[in-house]
Formats: structure tokens, sequence, C-alpha cells
């Protein structure tokens, strides 16, 4: 198992560790997921993803054309420094990886699932081939702060970081080192990801600790991902599932449903006339939580889905779901039953987040949407 620069801090502060993408991680720290998660939407949490991967291509123009062909969006009219969120794609319309993809002065950052990396690296080059520089780099963390204080903490150490606006990165200082921040994340808050060397990663979250912010493991980084209708690969989103039946229609560029990229036949013809599995919220009217693979019926007793996702969310305070459904019964307020260890618990289809996100569309102002 491979283990990520933070491991021994992790130690420290009495995280329980689990397998994850062939890392050990933390999935909590003494106090516990609630707390953890509690903690993030009142103040701010540090989550250690370096499991994930962080994928460089170097290149101008050229490289932008290539990629225009790979990616459902249009990188043209990204900005240096801007962010995006999509997909790599298979031609039967599936998804090999959802990612992060940030336009630089001298090619592109991708952000990368930890389970998928390895395997998106050998995609990518073999669509590309050796034309450009690409590299999976081994010598970075990825840190995230979340939560309403991430802004005044990260601040303080890297003074300038309050003007990004969400989803717009930039270079900054830290100990006379280069570190790459976006204003981005994945739990509904406002937050940060820093890309910094593994060399100072450790002082630079002791650092954070000590102006008032805390660890938080995978388990409330679940919870709270769940609670603002974030998918997370290999569970909500898969190689057999497309973009449009996830829901995520909005992540496709509108001018790319005519053009050519992997899988564009059948994004158009879905785009066009519709599907038949659509994901959606799922609101238990009972306090059983309905987990991963869970089946859903109709009133009739038909089998109409299954449960991707759920747990208890504690800034909702009772059991939240996601999954797939037919897309007759997609419609919000639908009448479901969820089969729990042999028992049909009723449900209704609710509208996403389950809680209200607070990103930050501009720099220092805080929205709710």
């Amino acid at each position: 198992m491979k283990k990520t620069p933070l491991y021994d801090l992790h130690q420290k502060h009495g995280a329980k560790f689990v397998q994850f993408a062939g890392y050990e991680m933390p999935i909590q720290y003494e106090t516990g997921i609630v707390k953890e998660h509690i903690t993030t939407r009142n103040n701010s949490g540090i989550f250690d993803v370096s499991h994930m991967g962080q994928l460089f291509l170097k290149g101008g123009d050229e490289l932008t054309n290539d990629l225009q062909k790979i990616f459902p969006i249009d990188l043209a009219k990204i900005s240096i420094n801007q962010s995006k969120y999509s997909f790599l794609m298979k031609e039967n319309g599936g998804i090999y990886d959802d990612l992060i993809i940030t336009k630089l002065k001298d090619g592109y950052m991708i952000i990368l699932n930890a389970a998928c990396k390895e395997a998106d690296l050998n995609i990518l080059k073999n669509k590309i081939g050796e034309k450009y520089q690409i590299n999976l780099s081994d010598n970075l963390s990825l840190i995230a702060i979340q939560g309403p204080k991430a802004k005044d903490v990260l601040d303080s150490i890297v003074p300038g970081v309050t003007k990004l606006k969400f989803m717009n990165g930039n270079q900054f200082k830290y100990n006379d080192l280069d570190i790459y921040i976006t204003r981005s994340g994945y739990t509904g808050e406002d937050g940060f990801e820093i890309s910094i060397d593994n060399k100072i990663v450790e002082s630079f979250v002791e650092k954070l600790i000590e102006k008032g912010s805390t660890m938080i493991g995978l388990g409330a980084r679940d919870t709270l991902r769940l609670e603002a209708g974030l998918c997370l690969y290999g569970h909500d989103l898969d190689e057999n599932t497309s973009p449009i039946e996830a829901n995520l229609k909005w992540a496709i560029s509108k001018n790319k449903i005519n053009e050519k990229f992997p899988g564009s036949d059948f994004i158009k013809k879905q785009y066009n006339e519709g599907v038949s599995k659509l994901r959606v919220g799922i609101k238990p009217e009972t306090k059983v939580i309905a987990r991963e693979s869970t089946k859903i019926f109709d009133e009739k007793d038909n089998e109409i889905g299954k449960v991707t996702s759920g747990t208890f969310g504690p800034s909702v305070n009772g059991p939240i779901a996601m999954g797939y459904i037919h897309n007759d019964y997609s419609k919000k307020n639908t009448k479901i039953f969820l089969e729990v260890r042999g028992k049909k618990i009723p449900a209704s289809i609710c509208e996403m987040p389950f809680y209200k996100k607070n990103y930050v569309r501009g720099g220092e102002e805080n929205v709710r949407n």
C-alpha cells in the first residue's frame, strides 16, 4: 500500500486508516466523522487528497486543438488559470473518469481520481502520442482546505488567495517555493485546493492547523460531497454511465454537441432524445439509511432503479441518497420504495443538493446558490 507524504502527520493526529485506491488513507480522526463534517461546515477542515493524480501537459494552441478532440468542453474558451469540470470518455458514451482541467500558461493541469490515474495517463498518451510533454507528478501533494473560515486561515499564510474567483487559480509563494492554488473543492463549501511540493507539505499543513483549521478524513469528505449532490467515481459514475444519464449535461459545452469527441454520437442522441435512466436525489421517509446497491421499487412493486450513494447527512439531520432510476419516475416528489434488509422503506425523489452550497463566485464574495 502506498502512503502520502502526510502519513506520519495523520498518525500523530490519531487517524484511523483504511485502504483506498492503493493508498493507506485516514477515514477519520479521534473526534469522529460527524464532528469532522460539522467542523467543515461551520469552520474549516483540511483534507489530504494527495492520492489523486496531478497530470501536467505542456504545449500551446496545437495542444488545445488536440485536447478539443478528447474532452467534451470547449478548451479554447477557457482563460488561463480557469478550471472546468469534465470527463475522459469512452466511445460508448461511458465515463473513464471525471476530472478537473485547468489551463496554465504553458499547457494544462488535470486532477484525476486516484483509482483511475494510471489508466487515464495511458489513455491520453495513446490519444495524443509523443507530441507533447506529459507528466503524472509524484513530487507534488494535493491539499484541500474547505469551509467558511478556510479563506481566513489560508490567507494568513498565503496572502492574496481571497482574491481568487471560484474555479480559478494562480501561482503563489510559500517558503520561497512555488505553490499553485485553485478556489475549488468537493464539499459544497467555499475552499481551496493547494498543489505543493512534498518536501514542504507537512510544515504547510501544520501551519494551517496552528491557524485554527482541523484535519478531516475520507468519511466526512464522503458525507459532505453527498449532501452537496456531488458524484463519486466508481459509485455514481462509471464506464457504463453517460454524463447525460448522470444529470451532468451542464458539464458538456453546447457547441461540442455537434463536434467529434469520444462518445459524441451517443451523447448527441441522448441530448436530443432523452435517456431511459437518470441520476436523482432520494429522501427516505424514515431514519433508515439506504446504502449503495439498494434496490428501488415503484408503488406496484416493480424494480425501477438502484441507489449508488447513501448515508446520514449531519447537516440535514437525516438519511439521504442518490441513485439511478427509470426516467418515468424521476420527477420531484415521486413516491418510491427502497428495499433495505428485506423491507420496503418509503421515500421520494427530491432535488439536489440536499444542502445549499456556499461556493464563492467572485473573490471576497460569499454567495448561496
